[in-house]
Formats: C-alpha cells, structure tokens, sequence
C-alpha cells in the first residue's frame, strides 16, 4: 500500500470555507483520490423520494428565500444528520481500496467522522478527520463572492453557513475531533498537519 499519514481524510465544514481547495491540496501531496461528497448527495437525492427519504428532501418545493435564516440551519443539520449512512458507506468502501482518498463535504457531521475513525482503526486503517471552521459570515460573503461572481451578494446563505460552522466546530469538539481556522488561508494546509500530528504520532 502507498505509503500516507492517513488512508483516508474526511475534511468537513460549512459551505464557503474553502475544504475544496484544501482537500485538492493536501490530495496532490498525498498522491490521494478526492470524493466530493456534495456529488454523492445529489445522487441519493436523485433516487429517492420525499415519500422514501424524508429526511434527504427537507428543502423540496422551498427555496431558501421562503424560510428564516433559523429554519434553513435547523433543516441543514437535520439533513447532515440524515446523511450520515452514506458518509459511512463511502468510508468502508475505500477501506477495501489500497489508494489514499480525501472525501470533503458541507454535510459530513463530525458524528459521522468520529464513527469513521472508529471503523478505520478496527479494520487497521488510519481514518482521520478534520473540520475547518469560518465563523465571519462576512468572510464568507466575501468567498461567495470570489467563487460565484455571477450570483450577487449572497449575504443570508453567508449567515447560514457561518452559524453552520459554529455548530460543527462545537460537534467537533464534542468528538474530540480537530477544528482548524481557515484563515489564514496560506497556512491552512500545514496546521492541518499540525492538528492531524498527535493522532499520527500514534501511527505503527
């Protein structure tokens, strides 16, 4: 097996906060595959149904603008929380692949993270997480603004996603997992590695 720090690295946190870039970073370095696991949300949504899944379609026939900034937080955790199966199911299936992956996404929870690690060490692979926290919903405004020009000053979904993160870094937390700032931005990748170093310290 190629030699890795970790086999897999699940980088969770709040949209616009820059776990993207950073997963096609740290996977350039490590030779690693990257699973975007926004795509693998569409896909289930795309299978099932209100009816089957209620817990997938919490925003099905409401746009965002129709519910309070509150509302739309409660139902995006409430969906992460839904997703969790399928966090785990990505997990155990890289276990059976030798390649190191990087999977990232807004709705991977730090329960499921946690579950994962646990799994990884039972199966004697290294599966670490790690979540990034922007808790300015002016910073991230600004990052809407840079990566979606085309879509004006997205300045509730910003607010949304900077309480999301909030809730994530205290899930974390409570998991005793890694919650590491994205600014500044330069530095990101290596105090990554710095949060990551005492569970790899351990590493046989």
């Amino acid at each position: 097996m190629t030699y890795s720090p970790w086999d897999i690295l699940l980088i969770g946190g709040a949209s616009g906060v820059g776990k993207s870039r950073l997963a096609d970073r740290l996977a350039g370095e490590r030779g690693a595959f990257v699973v975007e696991f926004d795509d693998v949300v569409e896909a289930v949504r795309a299978i099932t149904t209100a009816e089957q899944h209620p817990g997938l379609h919490h925003f099905d026939g409401a746009g965002d603008a129709e519910l309070s900034a509150g509302r739309v937080l409660e139902l995006q955790i409430a969906t992460a929380r839904a997703l969790e199966p399928a966090v785990l199911g990505i997990v155990r299936n890289r276990l059976t692949v030798d390649v190191p992956a990087v999977v990232e996404g807004d709705y991977l929870t730090p329960a499921a993270a946690a579950r994962a690690v646990r799994e990884g060490s039972v199966a004697g692979r290294h599966v670490r997480a790690v979540f990034v926290h922007e808790g300015d919903a002016g910073r991230i405004t600004a990052n809407y603004a840079s990566r979606e020009p085309g879509s004006g000053v997205q300045t509730e979904r910003a607010e949304v996603s900077a309480a999301y993160s909030h809730w994530l870094a205290r899930e974390a937390a409570r998991h005793a997992l890694p919650v590491v700032e994205s600014r500044p931005w330069d530095t990101l990748a290596s105090r990554v590695g710095e949060a990551l170093a005492p569970v790899l310290a351990d590493r046989p």
